[in-house]
């Protein structure tokens, strides 16, 4: 079989991060028994360049391991769990975001334990993310062993990309918290608005340029072999308090985050493009603070609806915020400690939920995601 050959049924570890965004419904339908899976996989696969990172509805599920049987038992039926990230495309897709199969820090050590037998294969910056002071941490929506997020333009075929998902990690896994998200105006090309009404992701640098996403996403070495080609997910869920945001003035929201909330411009600017000048721009501002830390992120968001606050009896609402880079250490986390001490937005939200996860590398039809991992 020719190299081309190979290269032609190979997920590119570029398209890793999106594989679980397109496929993550369809193998988990798929290894339920339900059959069916090309209507359902390939007008994703084939979606329109505008609109192949704009996926509409995002599920996102955190298993923790069950704690109910016996190590070896439990590594056992583990095994049955991956399979359902077998990987079935035969072509590489063309862009990142959304991954399956993250792992987080519990997987490989906890309460001082080798869990799995895997504890020299934990990569070198996944950790816990450090508590900001105006953090509120709800430990059900954080932490954690292995994220799922799912995302399909269409909320009915993610729910049930979900629920297979489930069935299938019953009596393997325990569920820890399910987050439902989605799009806003981020058809046609548009950047999403979030829920206080401004463009969210307008920053992002491009996802096809592969030497700048070498630089800020992907690891290239001084990791464990199966990270190589990853990245590490950063997730915090943040509360927003809508009604104090809805009694300020348009110029105090503009001034909060540094940009024009019709069109997105940076002050001083004309089109959401146009470069930001600091100097024209409020110092405590949320893109001022983010910008001056000089660090570079791929960051990906959802709004979320949760009901009523039953302890406020105010809509329970915020963001879903996802990024990704190679070392949280050097790139997220100095810019989160600047957002934390200065950053005005701080008046309107609340982290209430936190994670960091490993995205294992790429891998090659009839693999599985994180296959380097568990079998090497």
């Amino acid at each position: 079989m020719s190299d081309e050959h190979n290269k032609e049924k190979q997920i590119h570890r570029r398209d890793v991060l999106k594989w679980g965004a397109v496929a993550g419904a369809a193998v988990a339908v798929g290894a339920s028994g339900l059959g069916g899976l090309a209507p359902l996989f390939k007008p994703a696969a084939t979606a329109s360049k505008k609109n192949d990172e704009k996926r509409d509805c995002d599920q996102i599920v955190l298993f923790t391991e069950s704690t109910k049987q016996e190590s070896h038992r439990r590594i056992r039926r583990m095994c049955i769990l991956r399979r359902l990230m077998l990987c079935q495309a035969t072509k590489p897709m063309s862009s990142p975001f959304s991954n399956n199969g993250q792992v987080g820090p519990g997987f490989f050590e906890k309460d001082g334990k080798d869990r799995f037998g895997l504890k020299d294969k934990k990569p070198k910056h996944l950790a816990d993310i450090p508590p900001m002071p105006n953090d509120k941490l709800d430990k059900k929506q954080g932490g954690g062993d292995i994220v799922i997020q799912v995302c399909a333009d269409n909320e009915q075929t993610a729910f049930h990309a979900v629920r297979n998902l489930m069935k299938q990690a019953s009596g393997v896994c325990e569920v820890r918290f399910l987050n439902k998200g989605f799009l806003s105006g981020g058809k046609n090309g548009e950047t999403p608005r979030n829920l206080f009404g401004f463009k969210d992701g307008t920053g992002n640098q491009s996802t096809k340029d592969e030497n700048l996403m070498n630089s800020i996403v992907w690891v290239q070495s001084g990791e464990p072999d199966w990270m190589t080609g990853g990245t590490y997910m950063a997730f915090r869920k943040i509360k927003m308090f809508l009604d104090i945001w809805d009694r300020s003035s348009l110029k105090e929201q503009e001034d909060t985050f540094g940009r024009v909330k019709s069109s997105g411009a940076p002050f001083g600017q004309k089109k959401e493009t146009d470069p930001v000048k600091l100097n024209q721009i409020p110092a405590d501002s949320h893109v001022s603070v983010a910008k001056s830390t000089g660090r570079q992120i791929l960051r990906r968001a959802f709004s979320y609806t949760d009901g009523i606050d039953p302890k406020t009896g105010y809509v329970d609402a915020g963001l879903l915020f996802i990024c990704f880079q190679k070392d949280p250490d050097r790139q997220f986390v100095p810019m989160l400690k600047a957002l934390a001490a200065k950053d005005a937005l701080n008046e309107y939200t609340q982290t209430i939920g936190s994670s960091l996860f490993a995205c294992p590398g790429g891998c090659k039809k009839g693999e599985y995601i994180a296959q380097r991992l568990l079998e090497s």
